[in-house]
């Protein structure tokens, strides 16, 4: 009849040991569970996009170099403004000058100085090139917006060289820094926009205005060459300037 209690009282005492080995925590202690940290908002870059460093330093450069070209132009038309007759740091000879150019009724087509026009234009390239430098994407119809501002320079520009060559006889100092920043820009920025998308065509053509993009300095060299020449079948410039 012992046996029982002894049993009785081993499994009382094996219960008591259970309990002090995991003692029940009640629910009001346990500790509040960590938060987790939200996941940032901004959506990364798509992959294969690549920040098109060169072209953004090519647009800060020509910017500031059309700028100021802009700038010395609006200076000198000032001058003239206040003396019809004044001589201008542009005017070097009779080929060579400004003051013509400043001027004429092509000087002024909009019913101010195209200077001013410079001013704003270059100033927007400058911005344009700033922003992608600073890792900056801008949508589809803001790189249509500015091409089609490049596209507007480009055609006043070959007004103004072809009325320069066949009308004014008269080659303008910084008219041709103007052009020399404006017709590579042109290039640049809208051989980026196709191969980019920005501009829809089909796949094998973004494939050729790729290739086509890598090749704009010579492109560029090729259309100074066509200026050069038109100006010396026009002008004879190369006699008059240095013979």
């Amino acid at each position: 009849m012992s046996a029982a209690p002894n049993r009785r009282n081993r499994r009382s005492q094996n219960g008591r040991a259970a309990s002090c080995h995991n003692p029940t925590v009640p629910a009001s202690k346990t500790a509040p569970a960590t938060p987790q940290p939200s996941k940032p908002t901004t959506d990364p870059a798509p992959a294969g996009y690549r920040r098109p460093t060169a072209l953004a330093i090519f647009l800060i450069v020509a910017g500031v170099i059309g700028f100021w070209a802009a700038f010395m132009l609006t200076v000198d038309k000032f001058h003239l403004l206040a003396d019809s007759h004044a001589q201008l740091s542009c005017n070097f000879n009779v080929l060579v000058g400004c003051s013509k150019n400043l001027n004429s009724w092509q000087g002024s087509l909009l019913g101010f100085p195209n200077p001013l026009l410079g001013l704003a234009g270059w100033t927007a390239t400058i911005a344009v090139g700033v922003g992608l430098f600073a890792a900056g994407r801008f949508a589809r119809w803001y790189w249509i917006a500015f091409n089609v501002g490049v596209v507007l320079a480009l055609v006043l520009v070959i007004f103004l060289i072809t009325e320069s060559l066949t009308v004014l006889n008269v080659l303008c100092p910084w008219c041709m820094v103007t052009w020399t920043v404006t017709i590579p820009t042109f290039w640049a920025v809208t051989l980026y926009n196709l191969k980019e998308g920005h501009i829809p065509v089909p796949e094998r053509a973004r494939r050729f205005f790729g290739t086509l993009y890598g090749w704009v300095p010579l492109i560029t060299i090729v259309s100074y060459a066509i200026v050069a020449v038109l100006a010396q079948i026009q002008l004879d410039w190369i006699h008059r300037a240095f013979v």
